[in-house]
């Protein structure tokens, strides 16, 4: 697997974070790695787990309760989830059906918001998501 390597600015703005947030009862996505306020060097490997939904490329289509992940860095979750995210230095696709992804990012602070997608990159509404606070070196 290749991981994708990429540069990011610390922009923050009015960012929280949580560990993770639930469509429906017993479906959560979680970053299980870094830990929230980590202290971390690059690159930063981001992993997910998520709990009642299957992991899949997007290259699957649209799929009831499949999808992949998406990495948003220092940027909120748009509030229309009608439209597929983005696809920039913000917002990292990870539709190869990859749990992992390792990223480089500038020193300080971070958000890292992970977003469950259907096939077609369109978040899950509600939105399925986890974030996490880190500080890198």
């Amino acid at each position: 697997m290749v991981a994708a390597t990429m540069l990011v600015g610390c922009t923050t703005g009015g960012m929280h974070a949580s560990s993770s947030h639930s469509a429906n009862s017993g479906q959560v996505l979680t970053i299980t790695t870094p830990a929230t306020t980590a202290d971390v060097t690059n690159p930063v490997e981001v992993c997910m787990a998520i709990n009642g939904y299957t992991v899949e490329p997007a290259k699957n289509g649209v799929n009831p309760g499949k999808g992949h992940h998406h990495l948003l860095i220092d940027v909120d979750v748009p509030k229309d989830l009608s439209q597929p995210l983005a696809k920039d230095s913000e917002h990292v696709h990870m539709g190869d059906g990859s749990t992992c992804k390792s990223l480089t990012l500038s020193k300080g602070q971070h958000v890292i918001t992970a977003v469950f997608a259907q096939g077609n990159h369109v978040p899950y509404n509600p939105p399925i998501t986890a974030a996490v606070i880190v500080h890198v070196k």
